[in-house]
């Protein structure tokens, strides 16, 4: 049985350690550092806990690597200088003797280009490099998640066992699965982007209720909106990487830098501090308005 590794233990990446641990794998992570709701979420996902991130890289044949897209590349540098610490590096070494070498998945929501970047700085220091992304909820929240992977060793990742959450493999190639998440998130949360803004300005001129009854739900409903802004923070990061995503395949990175001065303005307003996972359903426009508002 595989021990995986978590780094990143928030709603995400406990909602995925959660799914693993019900498939039957031990999966650890440490929360030096982290919060009090990080430790919450860790706790109700049932993730063994460790003292630190060398603990992690120790014990676990596959780490996957959950943190906002801003802090991707921070990861792998952390994970490989903690790989280099001897008593990890003995390790390593013992366990590449008996199996195929440690594998980090990285399942940030990041460019084709930075996935690359990680993956040099993860296989510099004598580990392997699958590149991924998530689409959907964690499966804590709702199960059917979809996890894209891509890289030589995909296949590995896509066979553990998985559970309330779907792996595909979409080809050999680091890059393709964060290219696929920097296609589907320009969709989903440029919509919901479009969908604050709306609410905000018909609200500043007094026509919300008729903008909302004429928009319906087609394009996200209040808890939708809601539900993104108290993700803002991580937004705006990833907003750039879909600029950049989009420039490296000729297109103007100017829709989504653009984006990202949204979403920054959201994360600084009363609605960005509210949790995920205590967000009411039955939020209204008008709540998520005055949420919005200086």
């Amino acid at each position: 049985m595989q021990i995986i590794g978590l780094v990143g233990a928030g709603h995400m990446g406990s909602g995925l350690g959660w799914a693993l641990r019900e498939g039957g794998h031990d999966v650890v992570t440490s929360l030096a550092g982290r919060s009090a709701r990080t430790a919450r979420l860790a706790d109700a996902a049932g993730l063994r806990v460790v003292p630190g991130l060398a603990d992690v890289v120790t014990e676990a044949d596959v780490i996957l690597v959950v943190t906002p897209p801003g802090a991707a590349v921070g990861a792998a540098g952390d994970i490989a200088t903690t790989a280099a610490i001897p008593h990890v590096a003995e390790r390593l070494a013992r366990a590449g003797q008996r199996t195929a070498r440690p594998l980090v998945v990285d399942l940030n929501a990041i460019s084709p280009a930075t996935a690359t970047t990680a993956a040099t700085v993860i296989t510099a220091a004598g580990l392997d490099f699958v590149d991924g992304s998530i689409s959907g909820p964690p499966p804590t929240v709702r199960p059917g998640a979809t996890l894209y992977l891509s890289g030589p060793r995909a296949a590995e990742i896509a066979e553990l066992r998985w559970t309330h959450a779907t792996p595909v493999v979409v080809g050999e190639h680091v890059g393709a699965a964060s290219a696929v998440k920097m296609s589907t998130a320009s969709v989903y949360k440029g919509l919901m982007g479009l969908m604050a803004q709306a609410i905000r300005a018909a609200s500043a001129h007094g026509v919300l209720e008729p903008v909302m009854a004429d928009l319906g739900e087609s394009f996200g409903t209040p808890y939708e909106v809601a539900l993104a802004s108290t993700k803002a923070h991580r937004y705006v990061a990833e907003m750039r990487e879909i600029a950049r995503s989009q420039a490296a395949a000729g297109l103007t990175p100017e829709l989504f830098e653009a984006f990202a001065a949204v979403w920054a303005d959201i994360a600084d307003r009363p609605l960005a501090d509210g949790r995920p996972e205590t967000l009411s359903h039955a939020i209204t426009a008008h709540q998520v308005a005055d949420g919005l508002r200086e």
